[in-house]
Protein backbone atom coordinates (compact mmCIF):
# COMPACT_ATOMS: atom_id res chain seq x y z
CA UNK A 1 0.00 0.00 0.00
CA UNK A 2 1.37 3.43 -0.96
CA UNK A 3 2.01 6.01 1.78
CA UNK A 4 -0.30 9.03 1.89
CA UNK A 5 0.97 12.43 0.83
CA UNK A 6 -1.12 15.49 1.62
CA UNK A 7 -0.83 18.37 -0.86
CA UNK A 8 -2.17 21.68 0.44
CA UNK A 9 -2.69 23.12 -3.06
CA UNK A 10 -2.63 21.60 -6.52
CA UNK A 11 0.76 22.09 -8.20
CA UNK A 12 1.87 21.69 -11.87
CA UNK A 13 0.81 18.39 -13.43
CA UNK A 14 4.26 16.87 -14.09
CA UNK A 15 4.86 16.81 -10.33
CA UNK A 16 1.41 15.36 -9.65
CA UNK A 17 2.15 12.49 -12.05
CA UNK A 18 5.52 11.89 -10.42
CA UNK A 19 4.00 11.83 -6.94
CA UNK A 20 1.23 9.46 -7.99
CA UNK A 21 3.91 6.85 -8.79
CA UNK A 22 4.98 6.75 -5.14
CA UNK A 23 2.07 8.02 -3.04
CA UNK A 24 -1.66 7.97 -2.53
CA UNK A 25 -2.42 11.66 -2.92
CA UNK A 26 -4.80 13.75 -0.85
CA UNK A 27 -5.11 17.16 -2.53
CA UNK A 28 -6.83 20.29 -1.30
CA UNK A 29 -10.06 20.32 -3.38
CA UNK A 30 -10.58 24.07 -3.09
CA UNK A 31 -9.12 26.89 -5.16
CA UNK A 32 -8.02 28.69 -1.99
CA UNK A 33 -5.68 28.36 0.93
CA UNK A 34 -6.82 25.93 3.59
CA UNK A 35 -7.84 27.08 7.04
CA UNK A 36 -5.76 26.01 10.01
CA UNK A 37 -8.35 23.43 11.00
CA UNK A 38 -8.45 22.05 7.45
CA UNK A 39 -4.68 21.65 7.53
CA UNK A 40 -4.94 19.71 10.77
CA UNK A 41 -7.61 17.43 9.30
CA UNK A 42 -5.67 16.96 6.08
CA UNK A 43 -2.39 15.77 7.59
CA UNK A 44 -3.81 13.24 10.07
CA UNK A 45 -2.99 10.10 8.06
CA UNK A 46 -0.16 11.58 5.99
CA UNK A 47 3.43 10.37 5.97
CA UNK A 48 4.45 13.21 3.68
CA UNK A 49 3.30 16.80 3.29
CA UNK A 50 3.87 19.29 0.48
CA UNK A 51 2.85 22.76 1.60
CA UNK A 52 3.01 26.37 0.47
CA UNK A 53 4.65 29.37 2.11
CA UNK A 54 1.14 30.60 2.96
CA UNK A 55 0.41 27.48 5.07
CA UNK A 56 1.10 27.84 8.78
CA UNK A 57 2.72 24.49 9.64
CA UNK A 58 2.93 25.01 13.39
CA UNK A 59 3.24 22.57 16.28
CA UNK A 60 -0.50 21.88 16.25
CA UNK A 61 -0.46 20.84 12.59
CA UNK A 62 2.69 18.75 12.97
CA UNK A 63 1.39 17.07 16.13
CA UNK A 64 -1.80 16.07 14.29
CA UNK A 65 0.27 13.87 11.95
CA UNK A 66 1.92 11.09 13.99
CA UNK A 67 3.10 9.26 10.83
CA UNK A 68 4.68 12.34 9.24
CA UNK A 69 8.25 11.87 7.96
CA UNK A 70 8.76 14.82 5.64
CA UNK A 71 7.49 18.38 5.16
CA UNK A 72 8.39 19.60 1.68
CA UNK A 73 7.85 23.31 1.11
CA UNK A 74 6.90 24.43 -2.40
CA UNK A 75 9.03 27.55 -1.86
CA UNK A 76 12.53 28.67 -0.95
CA UNK A 77 11.29 30.15 2.33
CA UNK A 78 10.30 27.99 5.28
CA UNK A 79 9.64 30.54 8.04
CA UNK A 80 6.04 29.27 8.01
CA UNK A 81 7.19 25.88 9.36
CA UNK A 82 8.13 25.06 12.96
CA UNK A 83 11.45 23.63 11.82
CA UNK A 84 12.89 23.12 15.30
CA UNK A 85 9.85 21.16 16.46
CA UNK A 86 9.85 19.05 13.30
CA UNK A 87 13.54 18.31 13.84
CA UNK A 88 12.88 17.16 17.40
CA UNK A 89 10.37 14.68 16.01
CA UNK A 90 12.76 13.42 13.34
CA UNK A 91 10.77 14.97 10.48
CA UNK A 92 12.76 16.21 7.49
CA UNK A 93 11.99 19.75 6.32
CA UNK A 94 12.82 20.56 2.68
CA UNK A 95 12.52 23.51 0.32
CA UNK A 96 13.12 24.45 -3.34
CA UNK A 97 16.20 26.68 -3.60
CA UNK A 98 18.12 27.42 -6.77
CA UNK A 99 15.43 26.65 -9.33
CA UNK A 100 13.73 30.04 -8.97
CA UNK A 101 16.88 32.20 -8.81
CA UNK A 102 16.94 33.49 -12.38
CA UNK A 103 13.17 33.95 -12.61
CA UNK A 104 13.06 36.03 -9.43
CA UNK A 105 16.02 38.08 -10.63
CA UNK A 106 14.13 38.77 -13.87
CA UNK A 107 11.10 39.92 -11.89
CA UNK A 108 13.30 42.14 -9.72
CA UNK A 109 14.55 43.86 -12.83
CA UNK A 110 11.03 44.24 -14.15
CA UNK A 111 10.22 46.13 -10.94
CA UNK A 112 13.38 48.24 -11.15
CA UNK A 113 12.52 49.43 -14.65
CA UNK A 114 8.82 49.83 -13.91
CA UNK A 115 9.42 51.97 -10.81
CA UNK A 116 12.19 54.12 -12.25
CA UNK A 117 10.33 54.82 -15.51
CA UNK A 118 6.84 55.01 -13.92
CA UNK A 119 5.52 52.29 -16.24
CA UNK A 120 2.40 51.28 -14.27
CA UNK A 121 1.50 54.86 -13.45
CA UNK A 122 1.88 55.85 -17.13
CA UNK A 123 -0.32 53.00 -18.30
CA UNK A 124 -3.07 53.93 -15.83
CA UNK A 125 -2.80 57.54 -17.02
CA UNK A 126 -3.26 56.49 -20.65
CA UNK A 127 -6.10 54.03 -20.00
CA UNK A 128 -8.05 56.75 -18.20
CA UNK A 129 -7.97 58.81 -21.39
CA UNK A 130 -5.55 61.42 -20.03
CA UNK A 131 -2.95 61.15 -22.81
CA UNK A 132 -3.38 64.16 -25.11
CA UNK A 133 -0.04 63.93 -26.90
CA UNK A 134 3.67 64.22 -26.17
CA UNK A 135 4.60 66.68 -23.43
CA UNK A 136 8.07 67.79 -22.29
CA UNK A 137 7.33 67.12 -18.60
CA UNK A 138 4.99 64.14 -18.87
CA UNK A 139 5.75 61.24 -16.51
CA UNK A 140 9.38 62.08 -15.93
CA UNK A 141 11.16 59.18 -14.30
CA UNK A 142 14.71 58.18 -13.46
CA UNK A 143 17.52 56.76 -15.57
CA UNK A 144 18.79 53.33 -14.56
CA UNK A 145 21.91 53.20 -16.70
CA UNK A 146 25.06 54.15 -14.80
CA UNK A 147 23.39 54.43 -11.38
CA UNK A 148 24.43 52.79 -8.09
CA UNK A 149 22.61 49.56 -7.26
CA UNK A 150 22.55 48.54 -3.60
CA UNK A 151 21.83 44.85 -2.99
CA UNK A 152 20.86 43.82 0.53
CA UNK A 153 21.40 40.06 0.67
CA UNK A 154 24.04 38.80 -1.76
CA UNK A 155 22.91 35.19 -2.04
CA UNK A 156 21.93 33.37 -5.23
CA UNK A 157 19.21 35.82 -6.23
CA UNK A 158 21.19 38.90 -5.21
CA UNK A 159 24.10 37.77 -7.35
CA UNK A 160 21.80 37.05 -10.30
CA UNK A 161 20.38 40.58 -9.99
CA UNK A 162 23.92 41.98 -9.86
CA UNK A 163 24.88 40.11 -13.02
CA UNK A 164 22.03 41.75 -14.91
CA UNK A 165 23.12 45.16 -13.60
CA UNK A 166 26.39 44.96 -15.52
CA UNK A 167 24.43 45.45 -18.73
CA UNK A 168 23.34 48.81 -17.35
CA UNK A 169 26.94 49.82 -16.45
CA UNK A 170 25.92 50.18 -12.81
CA UNK A 171 28.12 50.55 -9.77
CA UNK A 172 27.18 47.58 -7.57
CA UNK A 173 27.44 47.72 -3.80
CA UNK A 174 26.06 45.13 -1.40
CA UNK A 175 25.47 44.36 2.26
CA UNK A 176 25.30 40.87 3.74
CA UNK A 177 24.72 40.03 7.40
CA UNK A 178 27.11 37.09 6.97
CA UNK A 179 30.30 37.02 4.97
CA UNK A 180 30.04 35.61 1.46
CA UNK A 181 32.68 34.44 -0.94
CA UNK A 182 32.58 36.97 -3.74
CA UNK A 183 33.69 35.08 -6.82
CA UNK A 184 31.63 37.12 -9.26
CA UNK A 185 33.32 37.84 -12.60
CA UNK A 186 32.57 41.57 -12.31
CA UNK A 187 33.27 44.31 -9.82
CA UNK A 188 31.19 44.66 -6.65
CA UNK A 189 31.91 46.36 -3.34
CA UNK A 190 30.82 45.11 0.08
CA UNK A 191 29.78 47.80 2.53
CA UNK A 192 27.81 48.31 5.73
CA UNK A 193 24.04 48.79 5.65
CA UNK A 194 24.09 52.50 6.52
CA UNK A 195 26.57 53.33 3.75
CA UNK A 196 24.56 51.34 1.22
CA UNK A 197 21.35 53.15 2.13
CA UNK A 198 23.06 56.54 1.78
CA UNK A 199 24.82 55.84 -1.53
CA UNK A 200 22.48 53.60 -3.53
CA UNK A 201 20.11 55.03 -6.12
CA UNK A 202 18.22 51.72 -6.32
CA UNK A 203 18.00 49.40 -3.30
CA UNK A 204 16.84 45.83 -3.71
CA UNK A 205 16.15 43.32 -0.94
CA UNK A 206 16.98 39.60 -1.16
CA UNK A 207 16.82 38.32 2.40
CA UNK A 208 15.13 35.52 4.32
CA UNK A 209 12.71 36.56 7.05
CA UNK A 210 14.31 36.02 10.45
CA UNK A 211 14.21 37.74 13.85
CA UNK A 212 17.21 39.76 12.69
CA UNK A 213 15.73 40.85 9.35
CA UNK A 214 12.20 41.63 10.58
CA UNK A 215 11.61 45.37 9.88
CA UNK A 216 15.24 45.72 8.81
CA UNK A 217 14.12 48.70 6.73
CA UNK A 218 12.24 51.12 8.96
CA UNK A 219 12.08 54.78 9.98
CA UNK A 220 15.81 55.26 10.54
CA UNK A 221 16.72 53.46 7.33
CA UNK A 222 14.32 55.52 5.19
CA UNK A 223 15.85 58.67 6.68
CA UNK A 224 19.25 57.63 5.28
CA UNK A 225 18.02 57.09 1.71
CA UNK A 226 18.33 59.60 -1.12
CA UNK A 227 15.26 61.65 -2.02
CA UNK A 228 15.28 59.96 -5.45
CA UNK A 229 15.92 56.46 -4.08
CA UNK A 230 13.94 53.50 -5.39
CA UNK A 231 13.24 50.53 -3.10
CA UNK A 232 12.52 47.05 -4.46
CA UNK A 233 11.38 44.02 -2.46
CA UNK A 234 10.98 40.52 -3.90
CA UNK A 235 12.09 38.71 -0.72
CA UNK A 236 9.74 38.79 2.30
CA UNK A 237 7.25 41.54 3.07
CA UNK A 238 8.04 41.92 6.75
CA UNK A 239 11.67 42.83 6.03
CA UNK A 240 10.19 46.32 5.49
CA UNK A 241 8.16 48.18 8.11
CA UNK A 242 5.16 48.78 5.87
CA UNK A 243 3.80 51.71 7.89
CA UNK A 244 7.11 53.54 7.55
CA UNK A 245 7.24 52.71 3.84
CA UNK A 246 3.80 54.26 3.34
CA UNK A 247 4.95 57.41 5.16
CA UNK A 248 8.14 57.64 3.09
CA UNK A 249 6.22 57.27 -0.18
CA UNK A 250 3.36 59.57 0.86
CA UNK A 251 5.75 62.32 1.96
CA UNK A 252 7.91 61.70 -1.14
CA UNK A 253 11.00 61.11 0.98
CA UNK A 254 11.92 58.45 -1.59
CA UNK A 255 11.02 58.42 -5.29
CA UNK A 256 9.18 55.11 -5.52
CA UNK A 257 8.99 51.45 -4.53
CA UNK A 258 8.33 48.17 -6.29
CA UNK A 259 6.86 45.35 -4.21
CA UNK A 260 6.06 41.71 -4.90
CA UNK A 261 5.63 40.78 -1.22
CA UNK A 262 3.81 42.32 1.73
CA UNK A 263 4.00 42.32 5.50
CA UNK A 264 0.60 40.66 6.06
CA UNK A 265 -0.21 39.30 2.62
CA UNK A 266 -2.65 38.86 1.07
CA UNK A 267 -3.88 41.86 3.10
CA UNK A 268 -2.48 45.09 1.67
CA UNK A 269 -3.16 48.43 3.40
CA UNK A 270 -5.53 50.74 1.56
CA UNK A 271 -3.02 53.56 2.08
CA UNK A 272 -0.49 51.61 0.02
CA UNK A 273 -3.00 50.73 -2.69
CA UNK A 274 -3.90 54.41 -3.06
CA UNK A 275 -0.35 55.57 -3.78
CA UNK A 276 0.75 56.24 -7.35
CA UNK A 277 4.50 56.02 -6.70
CA UNK A 278 4.55 52.30 -5.96
CA UNK A 279 4.31 49.26 -8.26
CA UNK A 280 2.41 46.40 -6.59
CA UNK A 281 2.52 42.78 -7.79
CA UNK A 282 0.71 39.71 -6.36
CA UNK A 283 3.77 37.68 -5.24
CA UNK A 284 4.74 36.45 -8.71
CA UNK A 285 8.53 36.36 -8.30
CA UNK A 286 8.78 32.72 -9.38
CA UNK A 287 5.67 32.72 -11.58
CA UNK A 288 6.91 31.40 -14.88
CA UNK A 289 5.63 28.12 -16.28
CA UNK A 290 9.13 26.67 -16.39
CA UNK A 291 10.15 27.67 -12.88
CA UNK A 292 6.95 26.73 -11.09
CA UNK A 293 7.18 23.29 -12.73
CA UNK A 294 10.82 22.91 -11.62
CA UNK A 295 9.82 23.92 -8.09
CA UNK A 296 7.01 21.36 -8.04
CA UNK A 297 9.29 18.57 -9.27
CA UNK A 298 11.94 19.44 -6.68
CA UNK A 299 9.33 19.47 -3.90
CA UNK A 300 8.17 16.06 -5.13
CA UNK A 301 11.70 14.63 -5.28
CA UNK A 302 12.38 15.87 -1.74
CA UNK A 303 9.37 13.96 -0.43
CA UNK A 304 10.16 10.83 -2.45
CA UNK A 305 13.80 10.76 -1.33
CA UNK A 306 12.92 10.93 2.37
CA UNK A 307 10.36 8.14 2.04
CA UNK A 308 13.02 5.98 0.34
CA UNK A 309 15.49 6.65 3.15
CA UNK A 310 17.76 8.81 0.96
CA UNK A 311 19.08 12.31 1.56
CA UNK A 312 16.70 14.70 -0.23
CA UNK A 313 18.04 17.24 -2.77
CA UNK A 314 17.24 20.23 -0.53
CA UNK A 315 16.86 19.62 3.21
CA UNK A 316 17.02 22.55 5.64
CA UNK A 317 17.20 20.73 9.01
Amino acid sequence: MKPILFLTRRIPEPAIKRLEEKFTLKINPYNRALTHQELIEGVKDAEALICLLTDNIDKEVISAAPKLKVISSYAVGYNNIEVEYATQLGIAVCNTPGVLTETTADLTWALILATCRRISESERFLRKGNFKGWEPMLMLGLDVYGKTLGIIGMGRIGQAVAKRATGFAMRIIYYNDVSVSNTLPFETTETDLQTLLKEADIITLHLPLTKETFHLIGKEEFALMKENAVLINTSRGAVIDEKELIKALSEKRIFSAGLDVYENEPDIPQELLALENVVLLPHIGSASIETRTKMALLAAENAIAVMKGRKPPAQVN
